[in-house]
């Protein structure tokens, strides 16, 4: 994408989110406006619209690294998509249509009826919604386990941020089937935790995930294998494309979960987590333009530290609950943290540079 796109100020990028963001905010007081009848319900809903999409930005920060690590290797074709399309399916499936057919599956009724349920009885929408939280983290808790695994479980990987603990898990990562032993050991262990039905529910839900990710690999991989035969522009294609929206579907669980303990309305929901989807695409592709992933090293690290602490965030929570805003605070602070290490690799790299040129003979 960088090689296709001029260079562009940091602010640029957020043009269609900051337009995103003022008719959100609109629609949002319109939505306040009509359900009360009253400017102090305007503004509450207001409200609720922009608190949600700071929670959305920082519970998906991690995703947005993780989808310019990803995209950086797909062609300019395949990017775009990811960044239309996608955005359509992220903002409208993830954040109206998943949470429909949660309560579709889990009550048992049709879609027109959960749409009604949503809009008549928002209360017994969200306790559904609720209810159905334990087999979503047990799906989404796993299959980000995997992505985050299967990033420091490489032996080829030789950048390290925490060395003595990367190094050891690059050394392993040439036993095979290490990273899924450790997560069926968890999710065993996890079983143990909960009683009768709900460890059932966990554990099929977890399995389930975990088949997910290799489904996403296999079919991902036979695609873009077929298309590169055809023709040597498909290379990076529809497979990297899938495996990013069930990537993004896995980070939206917890954020759409989490939405329903400030409003159990599910259209202000919409509105406030679009919001902040628009910001995660902004991130993500001046993330990608300005490589900001080779000129910081240590930033992809963070990201998918921040992964392997949602996913466990997500396990416990089939125990006890867990603040959203932990959770964000908790991704945040690992990425600012290796953005900080980053910096000062650099600096170091430039001193011994300047160090070198120095005791040359001139």
């Amino acid at each position: 994408m960088n090689q296709t796109r001029p260079q562009t100020a940091a602010l640029d990028y957020f043009r269609w989110a900051f337009i995103v963001t003022a008719i959100g905010l609109l629609l949002g007081g319109w939505v306040g406006w009509q359900s009360t009848r009253t400017l102090s319900g305007m503004a509450t809903v207001f409200f609720v619209c922009s608190v949600l999409a700071v929670l959305e930005i920082s519970l998906s920060f991690d995703n947005a690294i993780v989808n310019a690590n990803t995209l950086k290797d797909m062609t300019p074709v395949w990017q775009h998509r990811f960044l239309t399309w996608g955005i359509i399916i992220a903002v409208f499936g993830m954040r109206i249509v998943f949470p429909l057919l949660i309560v579709v599956v889990a009550a048992k009724i049709g879609p027109s009826d959960a749409v009604i349920l949503a809009a008549a009885r928002p209360e017994e929408y969200a306790r559904i919604m609720h209810e159905a939280h334990l087999p979503i983290a047990g799906f989404g808790g796993t299959f980000l386990m995997m992505v985050g695994l299967n990033y420091f479980f490489d032996h080829e990987k030789d950048v390290h941020w925490i060395a003595w603990i990367e190094r050891k898990m690059a050394r392993f990562a040439t036993i095979k089937g290490i990273e899924i032993a450790f997560v069926l050991g968890l999710i065993l262990g996890f079983s143990t935790l909960l009683e009768g039905e709900e460890a059932i529910a966990f554990v099929h839900a977890a399995v389930y995930g975990l088949l997910t990710y290799f489904v996403v690999h296999i079919v991902g991989g036979l695609l873009d294998a077929s298309q590169k035969t055809m023709s040597a522009a498909a290379k990076g294609g529809f497979g990297a494309f899938l495996y990013l929206e069930v990537l993004d579907a896995s980070f939206s669980f917890d954020g759409v979960i989490g939405a329903f303990a400030l409003t159990q309305n599910l259209f202000i929901i919409a509105i406030g987590l679009g919001i902040g989807a628009m910001y995660v695409r902004s991130m993500t592709i001046m993330l990608v333009d300005k490589d900001t992933l080779s000129e910081y090293r240590y930033l992809e690290h963070g990201a998918f530290y921040a992964i392997l602490i949602l996913s466990i965030v997500m396990y416990f929570q089939t125990l006890v609950h867990i603040p959203e805003v932990i959770t964000g605070l908790g991704g945040a602070g690992l990425i600012g943290l290796s953005l900080w290490s980053s910096i000062r690799h650099n600096r170091r790299e430039a001193r011994r540079s300047d160090d070198e040129n120095n005791r040359r003979p001139k």
